[in-house]
Protein backbone atom coordinates (compact mmCIF):
# COMPACT_ATOMS: atom_id res chain seq x y z
CA UNK A 1 0.00 0.00 0.00
CA UNK A 2 1.03 3.74 -0.59
CA UNK A 3 3.28 5.47 2.58
CA UNK A 4 3.44 1.66 4.20
CA UNK A 5 6.59 0.50 4.45
CA UNK A 6 7.65 -3.06 4.32
CA UNK A 7 8.71 -4.68 7.62
CA UNK A 8 10.97 -7.55 7.52
CA UNK A 9 9.68 -10.10 9.73
CA UNK A 10 12.86 -11.77 9.86
CA UNK A 11 13.84 -9.81 12.78
CA UNK A 12 10.92 -10.49 15.29
CA UNK A 13 12.03 -14.25 15.63
CA UNK A 14 15.49 -12.61 16.58
CA UNK A 15 14.57 -9.88 18.94
CA UNK A 16 12.47 -12.28 20.68
CA UNK A 17 15.35 -14.90 21.10
CA UNK A 18 17.53 -11.66 22.35
CA UNK A 19 14.83 -10.93 24.97
CA UNK A 20 14.78 -14.76 25.88
CA UNK A 21 18.82 -14.87 26.05
CA UNK A 22 19.06 -11.78 28.22
CA UNK A 23 16.18 -12.68 30.80
CA UNK A 24 17.92 -16.25 31.02
CA UNK A 25 21.04 -14.28 31.65
CA UNK A 26 19.72 -11.93 34.36
CA UNK A 27 18.29 -15.40 36.05
CA UNK A 28 21.41 -16.72 36.07
CA UNK A 29 22.80 -13.98 37.93
CA UNK A 30 20.60 -13.86 40.29
CA UNK A 31 20.74 -17.43 40.70
CA UNK A 32 24.15 -17.36 41.47
CA UNK A 33 23.58 -14.39 44.21
CA UNK A 34 21.11 -16.89 45.51
CA UNK A 35 23.42 -19.23 45.97
CA UNK A 36 26.66 -17.13 47.73
CA UNK A 37 23.69 -17.09 50.33
CA UNK A 38 23.60 -20.69 51.30
CA UNK A 39 26.03 -21.05 53.94
CA UNK A 40 24.34 -24.06 56.19
CA UNK A 41 26.44 -27.10 56.21
CA UNK A 42 22.78 -28.52 55.09
CA UNK A 43 23.67 -27.41 51.49
CA UNK A 44 26.53 -29.92 51.69
CA UNK A 45 24.13 -32.82 50.72
CA UNK A 46 22.58 -31.41 47.42
CA UNK A 47 24.11 -30.08 44.27
CA UNK A 48 25.85 -26.96 44.30
CA UNK A 49 23.69 -24.90 41.85
CA UNK A 50 19.67 -25.50 42.29
CA UNK A 51 17.20 -25.30 39.41
CA UNK A 52 15.19 -22.39 39.04
CA UNK A 53 11.94 -23.38 38.09
CA UNK A 54 7.60 -21.73 37.37
CA UNK A 55 4.17 -23.54 38.59
CA UNK A 56 1.49 -22.59 36.29
CA UNK A 57 0.52 -20.04 38.31
CA UNK A 58 4.52 -18.15 37.67
CA UNK A 59 5.57 -18.78 41.40
CA UNK A 60 9.43 -19.31 41.13
CA UNK A 61 11.17 -22.15 43.03
CA UNK A 62 14.24 -23.32 43.42
CA UNK A 63 14.72 -27.48 42.76
CA UNK A 64 17.76 -28.85 45.11
CA UNK A 65 18.94 -32.57 43.86
CA UNK A 66 19.99 -34.99 46.09
CA UNK A 67 23.49 -35.87 46.41
CA UNK A 68 23.37 -39.21 47.35
CA UNK A 69 23.70 -41.81 44.85
CA UNK A 70 20.59 -43.83 45.35
CA UNK A 71 18.03 -41.67 46.80
CA UNK A 72 15.89 -43.13 49.21
CA UNK A 73 13.02 -40.48 49.14
CA UNK A 74 9.77 -41.85 47.35
CA UNK A 75 8.05 -40.54 44.09
CA UNK A 76 8.70 -39.57 40.84
CA UNK A 77 10.65 -36.30 41.62
CA UNK A 78 11.85 -37.93 45.25
CA UNK A 79 15.44 -36.48 44.83
CA UNK A 80 14.45 -33.07 44.66
CA UNK A 81 13.02 -30.79 47.34
CA UNK A 82 11.59 -27.56 45.94
CA UNK A 83 11.85 -24.26 47.80
CA UNK A 84 9.77 -21.21 46.75
CA UNK A 85 11.14 -17.83 46.34
CA UNK A 86 8.53 -15.63 46.72
CA UNK A 87 7.33 -17.19 50.39
CA UNK A 88 8.27 -15.81 53.66
CA UNK A 89 9.83 -18.77 54.75
CA UNK A 90 12.27 -18.67 51.00
CA UNK A 91 15.17 -19.01 53.06
CA UNK A 92 14.13 -22.03 55.45
CA UNK A 93 16.29 -25.12 55.32
CA UNK A 94 14.21 -27.86 57.08
CA UNK A 95 12.66 -29.39 53.96
CA UNK A 96 16.39 -29.78 53.04
CA UNK A 97 17.38 -31.28 56.82
CA UNK A 98 14.35 -33.88 56.72
CA UNK A 99 15.36 -35.10 53.44
CA UNK A 100 19.36 -35.48 54.14
CA UNK A 101 18.22 -36.99 57.06
CA UNK A 102 16.40 -40.18 55.19
CA UNK A 103 19.20 -40.57 52.70
CA UNK A 104 22.43 -40.05 54.96
CA UNK A 105 21.09 -40.72 58.35
CA UNK A 106 20.48 -38.08 61.19
CA UNK A 107 23.89 -38.97 63.07
CA UNK A 108 25.69 -37.70 59.77
CA UNK A 109 23.35 -34.63 59.08
CA UNK A 110 23.38 -33.66 62.77
CA UNK A 111 27.59 -34.01 62.73
CA UNK A 112 27.09 -31.82 59.48
CA UNK A 113 25.24 -29.22 61.24
CA UNK A 114 26.98 -29.10 64.48
CA UNK A 115 30.87 -28.62 62.73
CA UNK A 116 32.10 -25.56 60.93
CA UNK A 117 32.92 -26.98 57.58
CA UNK A 118 34.14 -26.52 53.91
CA UNK A 119 30.85 -27.37 51.75
CA UNK A 120 32.63 -27.72 48.69
CA UNK A 121 35.73 -30.10 49.84
CA UNK A 122 32.68 -32.50 52.29
CA UNK A 123 30.23 -32.12 48.74
CA UNK A 124 33.35 -33.41 46.70
CA UNK A 125 34.20 -36.32 49.30
CA UNK A 126 30.27 -37.08 49.23
CA UNK A 127 30.03 -37.11 45.77
CA UNK A 128 33.12 -39.53 45.32
CA UNK A 129 31.66 -42.24 47.14
CA UNK A 130 31.07 -45.16 45.12
CA UNK A 131 30.13 -47.85 47.73
CA UNK A 132 27.28 -46.20 49.73
CA UNK A 133 29.97 -45.39 52.89
CA UNK A 134 29.43 -42.17 54.57
CA UNK A 135 32.75 -39.79 54.94
CA UNK A 136 32.75 -36.79 57.03
CA UNK A 137 34.66 -34.44 56.02
CA UNK A 138 34.16 -32.01 58.51
CA UNK A 139 36.59 -29.07 60.37
CA UNK A 140 35.50 -28.85 63.48
CA UNK A 141 35.77 -25.94 65.54
CA UNK A 142 39.77 -26.19 67.26
CA UNK A 143 40.01 -29.96 66.11
CA UNK A 144 41.08 -29.47 62.81
CA UNK A 145 39.92 -31.85 60.08
CA UNK A 146 38.01 -35.31 60.47
CA UNK A 147 38.66 -37.37 57.65
CA UNK A 148 36.64 -40.96 58.74
CA UNK A 149 34.62 -43.62 57.05
CA UNK A 150 31.15 -45.06 58.96
CA UNK A 151 32.14 -47.83 57.86
CA UNK A 152 34.08 -51.07 58.73
CA UNK A 153 37.57 -50.92 56.67
CA UNK A 154 37.91 -53.74 54.55
CA UNK A 155 41.63 -56.56 55.01
CA UNK A 156 43.33 -54.38 52.95
CA UNK A 157 42.47 -51.19 53.92
CA UNK A 158 42.81 -52.65 57.82
CA UNK A 159 46.68 -53.51 56.59
CA UNK A 160 47.27 -50.42 55.01
CA UNK A 161 46.02 -48.45 57.67
CA UNK A 162 48.07 -50.03 60.66
CA UNK A 163 51.13 -49.86 58.67
CA UNK A 164 51.21 -46.19 57.94
CA UNK A 165 49.91 -46.09 61.61
CA UNK A 166 53.19 -48.69 62.60
CA UNK A 167 55.49 -46.76 60.41
CA UNK A 168 54.45 -42.89 61.32
CA UNK A 169 54.19 -43.30 65.08
CA UNK A 170 57.53 -45.58 64.69
CA UNK A 171 55.89 -48.15 66.86
CA UNK A 172 57.31 -51.76 67.08
CA UNK A 173 55.64 -53.81 64.38
CA UNK A 174 55.04 -56.49 67.23
CA UNK A 175 52.50 -54.16 68.75
CA UNK A 176 49.62 -55.61 66.38
CA UNK A 177 50.52 -58.42 68.83
CA UNK A 178 49.77 -56.61 71.69
CA UNK A 179 46.87 -57.69 73.72
CA UNK A 180 45.55 -54.24 74.83
CA UNK A 181 45.58 -53.35 70.86
CA UNK A 182 43.77 -56.85 70.12
CA UNK A 183 41.09 -55.56 73.06
CA UNK A 184 40.98 -52.20 71.48
CA UNK A 185 40.47 -53.65 67.74
CA UNK A 186 38.30 -56.65 68.68
CA UNK A 187 36.00 -55.37 71.64
CA UNK A 188 32.36 -55.40 70.57
CA UNK A 189 33.32 -56.90 66.86
CA UNK A 190 35.40 -59.94 67.84
CA UNK A 191 35.60 -61.18 64.02
CA UNK A 192 37.83 -57.89 62.79
CA UNK A 193 40.78 -58.92 60.78
CA UNK A 194 43.87 -57.85 62.64
CA UNK A 195 47.08 -57.73 60.28
CA UNK A 196 49.89 -60.00 61.66
CA UNK A 197 53.71 -58.85 62.95
CA UNK A 198 55.27 -60.05 60.03
CA UNK A 199 52.50 -59.15 57.41
CA UNK A 200 52.88 -55.37 58.83
CA UNK A 201 56.89 -55.63 58.68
Amino acid sequence: LPGVEPVDLSKCGDDNKEDKDANESEEETDNAELCKCFTSPIYTFFGPVPNITYNSEGHRAHEFCCSASICKCKGVNGQIVQRYLDTADCKSTSNLKRHAMICWGAKTVNNALEAKINIDLARTTLGNLKDRSITAAFERKGKGKVLYLHRQHTKTETRAKIVCWVSESMHPFSIVEDHGFHCLMKTGRPEYYLPSCSTVS
